[in-house]
């Protein structure tokens, strides 16, 4: 390993699970700092972006989801994957990053902490002038709207394209929403009423309710493609708003608390068989390629994260708290201090 921590810091506090559940679960502990391995670097946490999937891993539901990280308690203790931070130590076998550099990406784990150990091939260079708190709600939320897009064929030039965002008003809606508009697609939007003038000035022609406006009342074979991260509606009536050739992305990842998405997948699997129409599940990846483009268009104002609220790391169960509660508009944030 070359480069070295703190030598005052060997500690650190990172907050902690020891089984699932809710954010009643977390405790912060002063752990050790952890050594990059092979591949790895060290980085002193500048800013933690919250994702729904960290609420997914603290309570470990559905619970197919423990046969990957663990059956009884989650093997990565720390929650937290979307991070920003400065390079302190790296690895054997790291190249092209070194100790200061400022980088961004989205971990496995363990970014509810003052330091944490990331892949440096998940990494990109946070461009100069781009706030940490910025180019951390991009990773995770950003890409994943970007590959749904992608998977719904809304590439650049898609002039005259129509697009549906269900669930819009969420950190993965409201980046869909900015980069289907930018894109050049006419976006609908399905969100909270308070919500329908921030997702205009995202970039959406029209808002609805979804309290009061149902699927059934939008119009029949209107879409090219809908996004669905709400994923509630019935996947017949969502099916029946698209035009020929067009396709509907499943983001979401909810379902019944043994088996999850699963039964769903399946039923959209069944449904697009001969179908005109197509249904697809997404499951998005970590894409560093991806992430610098998005901090690339961050860095130029073409897209501008949500961020509804930044916690300090002293109050990370809260900010928790208020992910897995549900309705965050945007992205929640957590900071270094007090």
């Amino acid at each position: 390993m070359t480069g070295k921590t703190d030598a005052a810091r060997q500690t650190m506090t990172a907050w902690r699970q020891t089984e699932y559940g809710g954010p009643e679960v977390l405790r912060a502990e002063q752990v050790p700092v952890p050594t990059p391995g092979r591949g790895d670097v060290l980085l002193k946490i500048g800013a933690t972006a919250l994702n729904a999937a960290d609420v997914r891993l603290l309570r470990g539901d559905p619970l197919l989801l423990r046969l990957a990280f663990g059956i009884r308690r989650p093997k990565q203790p720390v929650r937290g994957m979307d991070a920003a931070g400065v390079v302190l130590a790296v690895g054997a076998d790291v190249s092209g990053l070194a100790v200061g550099d400022e980088v961004v990406g989205e971990l496995p784990g363990g970014a509810l902490a003052e330091y944490a150990v990331a892949p440096a091939a998940r990494l990109v260079r946070r461009p100069a002038g781009l706030a940490p708190a910025t180019a951390a709600a991009l990773a995770l939320a950003g890409g994943t709207a970007w590959q749904a897009l992608e998977r719904g064929a809304v590439a650049a030039g898609s002039s005259g394209r129509r697009v549906l965002v269900i669930g819009a008003s969420g950190g993965v809606g409201t980046f869909a929403v900015q980069l289907a508009a930018m894109r050049g697609a006419e976006v609908w939007a399905l969100c909270g009423e308070r919500n329908r003038s921030l997702l205009e000035r995202l970039g959406a022609t029209r808002t609805f309710d979804y309290r009061s406006t149902a699927i059934a009342e939008l119009p029949a074979a209107s879409f090219d493609a809908i996004i669905d991260i709400a994923g509630t509606a019935p996947l017949r009536a969502l099916r029946r708003l698209l035009l020929p050739g067009g396709t509907l992305v499943m983001v979401a990842g909810l379902g019944g608390p043994v088996l999850g998405p699963i039964p769903r997948i399946l039923r959209a699997a069944l449904l697009s068989i001969g179908s005109k129409r197509r249904i697809r599940p997404l499951a998005a990846v970590a894409k560093p390629e991806i992430l610098a483009e998005l901090l690339a268009l961050a860095a130029r104002g073409s897209i501008t994260p949500v961020i509804e609220r930044t916690w300090p790391l002293t109050e990370a169960r809260e900010a928790l708290a208020h992910v897995d509660a549900g309705h965050t508009v945007g992205k929640v944030i957590v900071v270094p201090g007090h």
